[in-house]
């Protein structure tokens, strides 16, 4: 017996035929609106393994932002401060449910990233989950189910065509997985390997404490990184990833390019950027995109002379550089996973011009002295997980 779903292509339009199918067993998945595509599968079926991993460790509502088969941010049902309510768009009347604000987390990790997502929640889709998703630009969702109120709201998306898809959330996979690439098919055990916070307790660094907080943001950032195309590496900070570096052949440019996205997220926290004057006609991805011009080396590309007036009502001032480095310097306490262990030291003081005081990796490297030295140097206190997290 198979069950199958036809497609409309893959994953380009001459890709055809297409189809998602199971062997011997009917399909967890039910599409209750929309007809979703064969990325949108992708990143629905990595990030309800994510989101489902997530609320199994740390015991909170959790929530994924996916883009192209990795996530652009995930998070777990910890509170909003107002700061965080209003850099990431959220109603300050709205009343938040723990996934609600798991969901808000996750797409404001990473705004620019997330235009356009594919969202995986870990428990039924309520109210105020709906309503912060009627306002974004998304894809799709996936939920072991929905409320009626907010299945409605969803439905309202995109003039009706909106993707809902349900999982069962009961579903267990079979133990090997298979793809095929060339005509040749691959075959492999499921990663099953259970990530917990007893990770975290080979600490080999002089500084031994990492307090609980930080463990719950190191397997946060660990289990991101399992779904993450690698090389990968995730900077973490308060119940939500910050900056996701995926898919980089050197792990440098990986903790380059999380370590920006970290820098990014700290900086929309800055008094200068919350007081940005907006023209109230401009939309969300605009203002977003304006955001990460502003506090970027090439500002003037909207607030120069000739240009501030068609997203601003008044010309904002200029965030140099030396008020970026003086508000990043202040930042500290986030934690950092990384898919595999760091082979030089450079990753680690760059880790470290972001705010990063935890670490989890899985050691094995020639050079694990220099990586031990270097976080000595710096105050970090790093975990050896001997788990290597690959992921294609």
């Amino acid at each position: 017996m198979k069950t199958e779903l036809e497609l409309k292509y893959g994953c380009n339009p001459n890709q055809k035929p297409a189809k998602i199918y199971i062997e011997n067993t009917n399909l967890p998945i039910e599409v209750l609106n929309g007809r979703p595509g064969y990325i949108n599968f992708l990143d629905a079926l990595n990030g309800w393994q994510l989101v489902r991993e997530l609320k199994e460790a740390l015991g909170l509502p959790a929530a994924a932002s996916f883009k192209h088969v990795s996530p652009a941010g995930a998070a777990i049902g910890k509170l909003l401060s107002d700061v965080l309510r209003k850099i990431y768009f959220v109603d300050p009347t709205l009343e938040l449910s723990p996934l609600a604000c798991a969901y808000a987390r996750a797409r404001g990790a990473d705004r620019m990233s997330s235009f356009g997502d594919w969202i995986a929640l870990s428990d039924c889709c309520d109210y105020a989950t709906a309503k912060l998703i009627q306002h974004e630009v998304s894809d799709g969702v996936i939920a072991p189910d929905y409320t009626a109120e907010a299945f409605e709201i969803l439905k309202s998306k995109r003039k009706g065509a909106y993707n809902i898809v349900k999982i069962d959330s009961s579903y267990v996979p079979d133990p090997i997985e298979r793809k095929q690439v060339f005509g040749i098919t691959f075959e492999q055990g499921r990663n099953e390997y259970k990530i917990s916070k007893s990770q975290l307790d080979n600490v080999v660094t002089e500084i031994k404490e990492i307090p609980d907080s930080a463990k719950q943001d190191l397997v946060l950032s660990l289990i991101t990184l399992k779904y993450t195309q690698s090389n990968s590496v995730c900077f973490a900070y308060d119940g939500q990833t910050i900056g996701v570096g995926a898919g980089q052949q050197s792990r440098i440019h990986c903790t380059r390019l999380a370590g920006g996205k970290a820098d990014n997220w700290f900086l929309r926290q800055h008094p200068k950027v919350l007081a940005l004057p907006f023209r109230n006609d401009i939309p969300r991805p605009n203002r977003d995109n304006a955001i990460d011009v502003y506090i970027s080396d090439f500002a003037d590309d909207v607030i120069g002379d000739d240009v501030w007036y068609e997203t601003f009502t008044t010309q904002p001032e200029p965030l140099t550089t030396v008020e970026k480095r003086f508000f990043l310097d202040a930042q500290t306490g986030v934690s950092l996973g990384s898919d595999a262990f760091f082979p030089f030291g450079d990753n680690i003081e760059r880790a470290y011009r972001s705010g990063v005081k935890y670490i989890a990796e899985p050691g094995g490297s020639i050079r694990d002295d220099n990586v031990i030295s270097m976080c000595n140097k710096f105050g970090i206190a790093m975990a050896f997980t001997g788990m290597r997290l690959f992921h294609h």
